[in-house]
């Protein structure tokens, strides 16, 4: 007890209403630098506001998990669809059995919950049956922390996790792609519309923005396919599908970085208008500060207060809207990746709801949800670091 009054005692002497020190003898105390009490509150702050996004994150996860499984475990019935149209009953029994099936539906969920969640209790023959990855405790039930297992392929019986990951980097490789694009043309007619206020530059950038955003994803995908990869096929030399690796009977396994141009412009397009718009008006709101009069006043070059002092500031809403359209674009551009036939999650979900393959498309929107609460959760953080005001507060 001496030991832990000795180490916090500092702490308690330089916290508001301290029994130990008040007033003037406390605050040169923290003066001195012996502990910081506002750094100290701050970080108890931060740690419950880090807390809260966590917990928020792990409810949402588990609402996904529920709709996931009572939207896709209704449909049909996947021991027919496992086995095929020919097999005897007592097969089909036994893969009931395998797929809990024969359980009501209450006991099927919480045998998924348990499937899907890192913390898990198993038995020792499932542990083995299911070739589970992690750490267990215990004799014949055992407690543990495991990679999720998110089941088998009904049409490949293969570990709905290798499925995915082989999917994976191509919509990873995708989403980067178009998000660079976006970002990178967002912020520039952002920045040249609200400069050139009321130019032929402005009204071109609010209108493009305007019709990017109007314009549905495969609509545009379409566009773009058939006038870029067929019509003018021969001068752009792009092809209206095709995947970042293409396979040759002669030459192998070869990579096409070409293939991701016409997805990645597409996927692109919403968000850049996006960036575009929420650029532009953030930036006039800040020109119009004293602290840039100022930094006029002060001699420093037009560009230099643009780019590096009002850019700044204006950058809050846009973060927002690059890391939600990051994780919306990371969680599945079904419909591009399908138009163009590109390797990605979302065309390996769209293949797998077309052949009623419901272990492959649940997992992907798990999955799918874990990235989307991931990138949101960092964005919160990202805000403290570009904007101090978000820090105090």
């Amino acid at each position: 007890m001496l030991i832990l009054k000795m180490r916090w005692a500092p702490w308690v002497n330089c916290l508001p209403n301290s029994p130990e020190k008040s007033g003037n003898d406390r605050e040169t105390k923290c003066r001195r630098g012996t502990v910081p009490a506002d750094q100290y509150k701050a970080s108890l702050i931060v740690i419950r506001y880090i807390s809260g996004k966590l917990v928020y994150g792990l409810i949402v996860m588990l609402g996904v998990v529920v709709l996931v499984f009572f939207l896709f475990q209704g449909f049909g019935d996947p021991s027919r669809m496992v086995i095929g149209q020919r097999a005897d009953a007592a097969t089909q029994e036994n893969i009931r059995k395998e797929l809990y099936l024969d359980l009501p539906k209450w006991k099927q969920f919480l045998y998924y919950l348990d499937d899907v969640s890192p913390l898990c209790i198993h038995s020792r023959e499932q542990i083995r049956d299911k070739q589970l990855q992690g750490v267990f405790w215990g004799e014949r039930l055992q407690l543990g922390i495991k990679k999720p297992y998110l089941r088998r392929s009904y049409q490949s019986r293969r570990e709905v996790w290798d499925v995915l990951l082989e999917a994976l980097p191509g919509t990873i490789i995708l989403a980067v792609a178009a998000m660079i694009i976006a970002t990178a043309m967002g912020l520039l007619l952002g920045v040249l519309a609200a400069v050139k206020k009321g130019s032929w530059m402005d009204t071109t950038a609010v209108f493009s923005s305007v019709l990017g955003i109007s314009a549905p994803s495969f609509f545009m995908g379409i566009v773009m396919a058939y006038l870029f990869g067929y019509v003018l096929s021969s001068y752009t030399g792009l092809h209206m599908t095709g995947s970042l690796f293409d396979t040759d009977p002669f030459l192998g396994r070869t990579l096409r970085w070409k293939n991701l141009i016409l997805p990645a412009l597409t996927l692109g397009i919403r968000p850049m208008a996006v960036i575009t718009q929420l650029t532009r008006g953030a930036m006039l709101d800040v020109l119009g500060q004293d602290y840039i009069r100022t930094a006029y006043a002060k001699g420093l070059g037009k560009r230099s207060v643009i780019w590096k002092h009002a850019l700044r500031n204006a950058l809050n809403p846009v973060i927002t809207a690059i890391t939600g359209w990051f994780a919306e674009l990371l969680a599945g551009a079904f419909f591009v990746e399908y138009i163009f036939g590109w390797k990605g999650l979302g065309k390996v979900t769209v293949d797998a709801l077309e052949k009623l393959d419901f272990p492959v498309v649940m997992g992907s929107v798990l999955v799918s949800s874990f990235f989307f609460i991931l990138i949101n959760l960092l964005a919160d953080l990202l805000y403290g670091l570009v904007d101090p005001r978000v820090r105090m507060g």
